[in-house]
């Protein structure tokens, strides 16, 4: 239990049912829809578009999806993968003959046909008690009011003002007055509210066959991006099988590539091999994850991609041999030697939604934008912001994450399930980046290996081994000893450039009819039950 003389929260009981969320209006919306009789993914959807609206830099319908389900708490995981592809005219001999060497960011090529909506919609008409647009009810409300900016989010929208002012409809929206709107100020964005309400009555199909898929195909093009109104149209996500390893007497579930889940998996399948250590923040712990993270992102970073492409045997990379050999590289007491270098993903940002509803019903749900503001390329007719996830793609021909025509990129979001027996115990997600994985590993371990109770799982430091520069980012709240002995082993430990990560979880306690939340402090949001 934590010292309640010192500053923190502690984690939310309820006993009916529970969201956490990184911004407390998604939260409130996910608990007005479980009160009001709707499920938990009529609750999860509500607080993701809620979270379009109010975390604009973090998330957006311009964006992609995925989700891991477990109906009336079952352990039959259901998961769907809702990232969009490239346009069918999209080829390295393209960018090539283009003079194309590199996707930059604030560019067309950067944005894949977002995915979001389309799996929004598919999701609600399967496994939703309510219609789409009664989901979309706050987040159109929000967008026509206004929200105040919570500063977490006001930190982060500063930091892309530069990129902001580089692109007409991002300036008008997003930079009120020429400036990024200050902490508890009220921010508008009715446009968006406008395209909301049109997806809310007319369904998905306005966003990929409608007046909105022909303006945004238009804005791409004028910018000169391959898209068509084809590829918007025949967007569709898809029902993939979910993968999972065992890790201290529970199941932890992972959707398949092309999200970076199996890295999380391959993770807990070689510190299964060591003995944990004291205590989840000693040097000798903290030295083992920096060193299983460092193996198996290099192997994400060589072999994933689109499944439907790559070719790479998922089973080999979740096998008891494999684990074996990732843990005999490690040496307990000293950093391997520098890695094989390879072209690493950039980072991203992301929300994260866990609910669970009165039957159990539990739904782990993670949307993204990729970076902050994501392609910072927003159109101005419909309002709707673009992520840039097409940046994760490699520009080499013998990559299995290469840019080709109608491929989904690897990516970093990588909603989490843990099971026990035939019943599930926990939806849960870590938001950021790169360190989504070693942040589900992270977060676990101190649940099941060290027994810290959720909120302090959320709460303890955390350090992210850069995949390029050879350096451990470490959090300010990490003890300097443990920082003095990871650089006695070997490790360049550097002060973090921002918090790492955010976490979200709910906790189920079949026995009592208890739930348990818990939200990252590094975010504005907040567990909320009843």
């Amino acid at each position: 239990m934590r010292n309640f003389e010192l500053p923190g929260r502690s984690p939310v009981y309820a006993t009916n049912a529970m969201a956490a969320t990184s911004h407390p209006l998604s939260t409130l919306s996910a608990v007005k829809v479980l009160q009001a009789g709707g499920n938990a993914v009529d609750a999860a959807l509500a607080a993701c578009a809620v979270q379009c609206v109010v975390e604009p830099g973090s998330t957006g319908i311009g964006g992609d999806c995925f989700m891991l389900f477990s109906p009336a708490g079952k352990a039959d995981v259901v998961a769907y993968n809702g990232s969009g592809r490239t346009p069918a005219q999209c080829s390295l001999d393209w960018y090539r003959g283009d003079g194309i060497d590199a996707i930059q960011r604030q560019s067309p090529h950067a944005v894949t046909v977002p995915g979001a909506v389309e799996a929004w919609g598919r999701i609600c008409a399967d496994w939703g008690s309510w219609d789409l647009g009664r989901i979309l009810g706050d987040a159109i409300s929000l967008a026509e009011a206004g929200y105040a900016v919570s500063p977490r989010v006001h930190r982060d929208w500063a930091q892309e003002k530069v990129r902001l002012e580089r692109d007409a409809g991002c300036k008008e929206i997003y930079l009120p007055h020429g400036a990024v709107p200050a902490v508890g100020t009220r921010h508008r964005n009715p446009r968006l509210a406008a395209t909301l309400k049109r997806i809310a009555n007319e369904g998905p199909k306005a966003f990929y066959q409608g007046s909105i898929a022909r303006s945004l195909v238009s804005f791409l093009r004028s910018r000169g991006g391959l898209h068509t109104l084809e590829d918007f149209a025949a967007t569709a996500g898809e029902y993939v099988e979910p993968i999972r390893t065992a890790y201290k007497g529970y199941d932890v579930w992972e959707c398949p590539p092309n999200g970076q889940g199996i890295i999380a998996l391959m993770m807990l399948n070689a510190l299964s091999r060591f003995q944990p250590g004291a205590s989840a923040l000693s040097a000798q712990r903290i030295h083992l994850e920096i060193e299983a993270a460092r193996l198996a992102y290099n192997e994400r970073n060589l072999f994933l991609g689109d499944p439907d492409y790559t070719g790479h045997s998922l089973d080999w990379m979740l096998s008891d041999v494999h684990a074996e050999a990732l843990a005999g590289m490690i040496d307990p007491d000293k950093a391997l030697a520098e890695l094989p270098g390879v072209a690493a993903p950039v980072t991203s940002n992301t929300v994260y939604v866990s609910v669970v509803d009165r039957d159990r019903n539990a739904v782990s749900f993670i949307n993204s934008l990729f970076d902050e503001f994501g392609s910072c390329l927003t159109d101005p007719e419909t309002g709707v912001l673009l992520h840039n996830r097409g940046q994760s793609f490699s520009l080499r021909d013998d990559h299995p994450n290469a840019m080709g025509p109608r491929k989904r990129p690897l990516h970093t979001l990588i909603p989490g399930m843990v099971t026990r027996g035939d019943r599930v115990c926990m939806p849960f997600g870590v938001m950021g980046g790169h360190y989504q994985a070693l942040g589900h590993v992270q977060f676990l371990s101190r649940l099941l290996e060290y027994g810290h109770d959720l909120q302090e799982c959320a709460d303890l430091p955390r350090v992210y081994p850069c995949v390029e520069t050879g350096t451990v980012e470490v959090e300010s709240s990490l003890p300097q000893g443990v920082v003095a002995e990871l650089r006695e082993r070997g490790h360049r430990p550097v002060p973090s450039t921002e918090p790492i990560g955010g976490a979200q979880a709910v906790w189920i306690d079949w026995e009592n009819g208890v739930l348990t939340g818990a939200s990252d402090p590094r975010k504005d949001g907040c567990a909320l039950g009843y």
